[in-house]
């Protein structure tokens, strides 16, 4: 049996106020991920995804690439095992 994995993103940059959370969930969809997205009030997203370690690491360099690049200054990343307590992914805030 395959071990989940937590990702633990924080995107810096103009990531607020341009459907950068949005388009993170549509990116989620294609890929076998659970978690959620949320606006932090100092500026940051903050992402929060679990999964295999593989198909959260294609998630991770898909988001980019689905025309947000643009908008992502820096993104700080952690990881740690997954707890399996989410269902879907959805965007909390």
């Amino acid at each position: 049996m395959v071990e989940r994995q937590r990702l633990h993103i924080h995107y810096q940059g103009r990531v607020q106020g341009v459907g950068f959370r949005w388009a993170v969930r549509e990116v989620a969809e294609v890929f076998d991920v659970t978690g959620w997205i949320r606006n932090l009030s100092d500026g940051r997203v903050e992402l929060v995804a679990e999964g295999e370690r593989p198909e959260l690491e294609a998630f991770q360099d898909a988001v980019p690439k689905a025309g947000l690049r643009r908008f992502i200054r820096t993104a700080t990343e952690d990881w740690s095992n997954g707890t399996g307590e989410f269902r879907g992914f959805e965007i909390t805030g």
